[in-house]
């Protein structure tokens, strides 16, 4: 591996490129809500206040921040929801199983 390699494969280079990735990430979800009108935010005397589909999921002391935190909350709170669907599907399949065998 010569120089050029190296720098191009330094952990630096990499935590940057991650960096660069979840950036990106963060501000396609940031500008599909906007045009979805889903996405809400003012400044306050606490901080920047977050809304998504018109409920408040963060509120930090800068804006970069405060849409980070507010997409990691939905992202869970999505995530909650396919899990609790999947669930509820499991359960009525299971149900449904059962009756056409009792």
């Amino acid at each position: 591996m010569n120089i050029k390699d190296e720098f191009h494969h330094s952990p630096r280079i990499e935590a940057a490129k991650a960096a660069n990735e979840e950036d990106a990430v963060l501000w396609r979800w940031f500008s599909a809500l906007i045009d979805e009108g889903r996405l809400r935010w003012c400044r306050s005397s606490s901080g920047w206040l977050v809304s998504v589909d018109h409920k408040h999921v963060a509120t930090e002391p800068d804006f970069d921040s405060a849409i980070r935190a507010a997409k990691s909350q939905v992202s869970v709170v999505t995530e909650l929801k396919k899990q609790r669907s999947r669930r509820v599907k499991i359960q009525s399949n299971s149900k449904a199983h059962m009756s056409v065998d009792g």
